[in-house]
């Protein structure tokens, strides 16, 4: 990374480089002197920070008369009970005249949370809430109608029903039970020989045409695409179709695809596949889908059974049929001439034609030369086309089309949504592409907070996703959990399983709201990285009446978290100088670890402890410094503290939450 040197800078800026070290100190900057140097990025916020002061004295106008761009810019207003935040986000220049705090003080406080900013970048409004809070500063978040509606994380698109769309399946089950070969079936005999457009390709979903209805099927990679969708707030499936092998039965990825459906509220159908082979028994698979919740229609439960041969394409229509006559009951409705909204189902970039994406149209039609926004991307629709190649010149309500145009590879997921002119389409794109991943991510529950919300007041289920090294350890926890109830709180198991914790399970705990529970159950490739990153809770045990401890206390909203003491380094005191206007400092040796300014401390002489306080002041030559690292020298003061002796040992520690096991 390039850096610059502080009298450097200060030149640049047209003020002296003590100033500038001042304003360098303030922000958390370490730069001592002239001569010292500091990274680009810092040097950026540095440059934002002074030159609109300098601006602010050449046109002198009043803070309403700057953002005439769109009418999402004005994020904010004032009010007798503080400021009030009416969009997803604000910029921080915006944001530190309505507050009336010097915008030098915000980014610092940004720069507290890893979040490195300029004076002109967006921040999420819960962002800005939480950083004016802690400046004394009263916000209210107040979304208007519009933002609300349009949000990244959670599409909530209001919906006129005004006419009836065509169903949205998705066909899930356990490997080699035949749901390829299914999709393949419905698509050989029901869409249309005559669709023009010669070379078939694979866009992630299609259309057939029943008995003079559409039906969609998303052609996704399993329930792991499902879940991923749902997690980013993507609710695009109606219906569910479950296949289960009649000679193979139900197997552990089938139970997981009922679980991500039932988490999802999806109904299922389920398609008893290869009933032609000679190991077929169908009233076994009846009797263990009985035992797993979906009791058969003609067992007197509510869950559709249709026998089917992909391979002698039997029993398709019967399939078709009843995902018509389930689609009917669910009445599902949209509005073809609103404002077109969609969801991303697949997106790639194309050699030939760029970043193009398969867009299942969710309301409204989408026409050839509409202007979207999508994510952190935006675009011009180019062309519209089908599964068969065909060109399209508009698609409506529960299509899938792949849309040519986009200026970057969106994400699966994204909300895509037609805006009414170009500039707006691109600005919103630039807002959001501003903003950090972490700032968007939803914060899933923790065992605390549940607890916490539990105390006040709140009435809610705790979602638990249990994994297990045998299944006799999982029957025993899953006992315990589901006989456990607290006044009118229960445990939902959203899924159980034996093995290791994969990203299957981490993407359903993250679309569920859910938390991981593992007994002697470790993680599977990447995650653990992928629970850190999303921010879902994993809780780890080796005990199980510990387990079911913490989930009581959690129900009893009594839960703390727990702490511990870590150490940080010790130091041995070798010299000691005496100053009138400090007092004693001690000269001392790190031994090992790292001093550290800010932390605990403890002072031991002949293995006694004789004193324990706070590290105010770690010296390192003459310079105050924030740490010493081990096999180096340092000053250590205690302000009021002079009974220093050679000899004494000094031990660093900080008070960590604990992770529990």
């Amino acid at each position: 990374m390039s850096k610059i040197k502080v009298s450097d800078l200060a030149k640049e800026l047209n003020i002296t480089s003590k100033e500038l070290l001042a304003s360098l100190k303030d922000l958390g900057v370490a730069a001592k002197t002239a001569a010292s140097s500091i990274d680009e990025e810092s040097a950026k916020v540095v440059r934002e920070l002074f030159k609109p002061a300098a601006a602010k004295v050449e046109t002198p106008l009043p803070p309403k008369e700057e953002p005439i761009i769109a009418p999402k810019a004005v994020a904010a207003s004032s009010s007798a009970k503080g400021l009030v935040i009416d969009t997803e986000d604000i910029s921080v220049k915006d944001l530190s005249e309505k507050l009336v705090i010097k915008s030098s003080d915000l980014i610092k406080e940004l720069m507290k949370r890893g979040l490195m900013v300029t004076i002109n970048q967006r921040i999420a409004a819960e962002v800005a809430k939480e950083v004016a809070t802690t400046l004394g500063k009263e916000v209210t978040l107040k979304l208007t109608k519009e933002s609300g509606e349009a949000t990244m994380e959670h599409h909530k698109i209001k919906i006129e029903k005004r006419a009836l769309r065509p169903p949205v399946v998705t066909v899930m089950g356990h490997v080699d039970h035949g749901k390829t070969k299914l999709l393949d079936a419905i698509r050989k005999t029901k869409v249309a020989e005559k669709e023009a457009g010669g070379i078939t390709q694979h866009i992630g979903a299609y259309q057939v045409t029943v008995q003079g209805r559409k039906v969609t099927f998303l052609d996704t990679p399993g329930h792991e695409a499902f879940t991923s969708l749902r997690a980013r707030g993507a609710k695009v499936t109606d219906i569910v179709v479950l296949v289960v092998a009649a000679d193979d039965g139900v197997m552990p990825q089938t139970i997981e695809a009922i679980n991500h459906a039932k988490a999802a509220g999806v109904p299922i159908i389920v398609a008893i596949n290869k009933v032609d082979k000679p190991g077929a028994n169908i009233d076994r698979i009846k009797t263990q889908l009985s035992e797993l919740g979906l009791q058969p229609e003609d067992w007197g439960g509510q869950t559709v059974t249709v026998p089917v041969s992909a391979k002698a394409l039997t029993g398709i229509e019967e399939l078709l049929e009843m995902i018509l006559l389930l689609a009917d009951v669910q009445e599902l409705k949209a509005d073809p001439n609103a404002s077109p909204v969609g969801v991303i189902i697949e997106s790639r970039l194309d050699k030939g034609r760029g970043a193009v994406a398969t867009v299942l149209i969710k309301n409204g039609t989408l026409k050839q030369g509409d202007v979207f926004t999508c994510g952190s991307t935006w675009g011009k629709v180019r062309a519209l086309l089908t599964d068969t190649g065909a060109r399209l010149e508009k698609a409506g309500p529960s299509m899938p089309v792949e849309v040519l145009g986009f200026m970057d590879v969106p994400t699966s997921g994204d909300l895509f949504q037609v805006m009414a002119s170009e500039k707006e389409a691109r600005q919103q794109a630039e807002q959001r592409k501003e903003q950090q991943s972490k700032i968007l991510r939803g914060k899933v529950v923790s065992l605390e907070d549940f607890s916490k919300e539990i105390k006040e007041g709140q009435n809610l289920d705790l979602n638990l996703l249990v994994k297990a090294d045998v299944q006799g350890s999982l029957d025993a926890i899953i006992k315990s959990l589901v006989d456990m109830k607290v006044g009118n709180i229960g445990v939902h198991i959203i899924h159980s399983g034996v093995g290791s914790i994969n990203e299957s399970d981490v993407m359903l705990a993250m679309a569920s709201k859910a938390i991981i529970v593992g007994f002697n159950a470790n993680f599977d490739g990447s995650a653990q990285n992928l629970s850190s990153a999303e921010g879902v809770e994993v809780r780890q045990y080796n005990i199980i009446y510990k387990l079911i401890d913490d989930v009581k206390l959690a129900m009893e909203g009594l839960l703390e978290p727990e702490y511990e003491e870590v150490v940080v380094g010790h130091a041995e005191v070798r010299n000691l100088f005496s100053f009138s206007k400090i007092g004693t400092i001690a000269g001392c040796f790190v031994t090992d670890g790292k001093m550290i300014r800010g932390l605990q401390m403890r002072i031991f002489r002949d293995k006694a402890k004789v004193y324990e306080g706070k590290m105010e002041s770690l010296k390192r030559f003459k310079e105050d410094v924030k740490t010493v690292e081990s096999n180096f020298e340092c000053g250590i003061n205690i302000p009021g503290y002079t009974d220093f002796k050679v000899g004494d040992i000094i031990e660093v520690f900080e008070v960590r939450e604990k992770s529990r096991k």
